[in-house]
């Protein structure tokens, strides 16, 4: 059950890479900032983005502390990740292909660890997190950026993200993210920040690999959630395109 998860992120993220990777609402700088001032980052600090994809994150990160690096299972998105590093003339990153609920640093090796729009593809999202406060020193910090919906609205979000994306697995409403981190053995109460990610549906989909026929059913889903906004995407239309804003919560929590 897990290899095979593991072999659909892969082959999804393989084909989303480029285009994740050069989507101005992934690349947006000040959501990304922002994660770095949530975490406190100083010329001192020493970052892991789990999960970190083409490494936008951590390349926020190495603008700012003495030293960061990136763990994902795909490796098309960390020839990505290499890319951007050098395009950006960033000499203080390492890398690294793997699992990320068997994180292969010690205990405390990190002052700050973070991950950003991974969660809802874990089938584990606990264990991860487990991990990441293993590998997060005393009195570092954990930030986490995940999709968020309202409570009552996730079941619909989460089946056309399922739709969207076949390794989606599961978004949590905050308050679902504020018990992982408890449960975790983060004692803290994060704090917690709110946006969207905003962007058009056929844009969207033509950067997202949906099973055949899924797409045309995603757009009726959009459609219909015009008047009621049963995803919680704030929905609009305008000049005949669908816009939607993606809830995003930003949780950080001293390990």
């Amino acid at each position: 059950m897990q290899q095979h998860h593991n072999d659909t992120i892969v082959d999804q993220f393989t084909r989303q890479a480029v285009p994740f990777a050069t989507a101005p609402a992934i690349r947006n700088s000040d959501a990304l900032n922002r994660i770095v001032k949530m975490a406190g980052a100083t010329p001192s600090d020493t970052v892991l983005d789990v999960a970190c994809g083409p490494g936008l994150l951590v390349c926020a990160f190495a603008k700012v502390v003495r030293h960061a690096s990136g763990i994902d299972l795909t490796p098309a998105m960390l020839e990505q990740a290499r890319k951007l590093q050098s395009e950006k003339g960033l000499q203080n990153i390492s890398w690294q292909l793997g699992d990320v609920e068997s994180l292969p640093f010690s205990d405390g090796h990190f002052s700050i660890v973070s991950s950003r729009f991974a969660l809802h593809h874990l089938q584990n999202p606990l264990a991860v997190l487990k991990e990441v406060r293993r590998v997060c020193a005393a009195g570092g910090c954990v930030v986490v950026a995940d999709s968020a919906p309202a409570a009552d609205k996730a079941e619909a979000f989460n089946a056309v993200e399922r739709l969207r994306d076949p390794s989606h697995v599961r978004a949590f409403s905050v308050e679902e993210l504020r018990l992982l981190f408890a449960d975790a053995g983060l004692a803290e109460q994060p704090v917690v920040e709110f946006y969207r990610l905003q962007g058009e549906l056929e844009d969207l989909l033509g950067r997202s690999f949906p099973n055949d026929g899924d797409a045309d059913r995603i757009r009726a889903i959009f459609e219909q959630s015009l008047t009621t906004d049963a995803l919680d995407m704030a929905t609009e239309k305008r000049d005949g395109k669908i816009y939607y804003g993606f809830p995003v919560a930003i949780l950080a929590a001293c390990a």
